[in-house]
């Protein structure tokens, strides 16, 4: 009996207290407050992390290493996981949750998950963004795309394109049986590589050479022979350096490939949607060009690369204000 009574008087004093405390702690603060407070918490990114991925070439890097810095100067917790592989191994993980934001190109990620073809026809800045709204899935959104574009090209040496008389891409289609491609392996299945070279511009190349994304084997095999045609990116700065010719895609096989940031809806707030869609405003073809010959060719660090853009950008502006 006595064991009882004791446990009862600990349990009625134990109940008088947190009655105590909870009722100290409502007078404390109101209904109002509690809901402003959270509501602040989530617009200024509270605790959570953004995890910002990428894929394997130095655009990449730089970008997401642009959009990390900017995330950070404005109080929001940053993750990075970088050169992670190909679209076919980052976009999943971006889609069940591994990723919160990709730096992406409009007409690229249009046509990796268009895969019926339904805007094929969608070839316009403004096209492929609209065409691209339609086809996310729910738990994502595009955020405002850049006039900055990075385009999938053809590249050839000066030489090759002298002897071949080589222009635009229909002109491959007398020789592309005599030629090597080379590329990065998603080329071989991607609608802008070796199927769409078939169906709009009838050029079957005699070889093809699974190699990396624009990448040094790419530019190693062109500049060695070991292949002719490289498929590239149009703002690389080796193409200049190197004297070499884009084909023009005279019949636009790829659409347009604006700067775009991909993010899940969960991971975004007023800061974070912010943040990078003025990246996007500020970014230009010109200044991808730039900073990708800082790394492809100079060899600079390109997490430095993004970080001098930033503070010409961001800490400049903020400075003169």
């Amino acid at each position: 009996m006595r064991t009882g009574h004791m446990a009862k008087g600990r349990h009625s004093l134990a109940l008088g207290i947190g009655t105590l405390m909870l009722s100290i702690l409502a007078g404390c603060s109101g209904g109002d407050d509690d809901s402003q407070q959270t509501s602040e918490s989530k617009e200024s990114g509270g605790d959570k992390t953004v995890t910002i991925g990428s894929t394997n070439f130095s655009e990449q890097l730089v970008l997401a290493n642009i959009y990390a810095d900017v995330l950070r100067e404005r109080g929001v917790n940053v993750n990075t996981r970088l050169n992670l592989g190909s679209r076919e191994v980052v976009f999943p993980a971006l889609q069940n949750g591994e990723v919160d934001v990709l730096p992406e190109y409009t007409g690229a990620v249009l046509a990796y998950l268009d895969q019926k073809g339904e805007y094929s026809d969608a070839k316009s800045s403004e096209e492929v963004g609209s065409a691209l709204d339609k086809v996310l899935p729910e738990s994502l959104t595009a955020l405002k795309y850049s006039p900055a574009q990075d385009r999938d090209v053809l590249v050839v040496t000066s030489e090759t394109a002298s002897k071949y008389n080589l222009q635009t891409i229909g002109d491959l289609a007398p020789v592309a049986g005599e030629l090597t491609l080379g590329g990065p392996p998603e080329t071989r299945t991607r609608d802008a590589g070796v199927p769409g070279l078939k169906r709009v511009y009838n050029v079957t190349f005699g070889n093809f050479r699974s190699l990396d994304a624009g990448g040094p084997l790419t530019r190693g095999a062109l500049a060695d022979g070991d292949i002719d045609v490289a498929r590239m990116f149009s703002s690389q700065g080796a193409i200049v350096q190197n004297h070499w010719v884009i084909l023009e895609d005279d019949q636009n096989l790829v659409p347009a490939q604006n700067i775009v940031p991909i993010a899940r809806r969960d991971a975004l707030n007023p800061t974070v949607r912010d943040a990078l869609n003025a990246v996007s405003a500020k970014l230009t073809t010109e200044e991808l060009q730039a900073m990708n010959r800082q790394v492809e060719v100079d060899k600079a660090d390109p997490a430095s690369v993004a970080q001098q853009w930033f503070d010409d950008h961001f800490n400049a502006a903020a400075n003169d204000q």
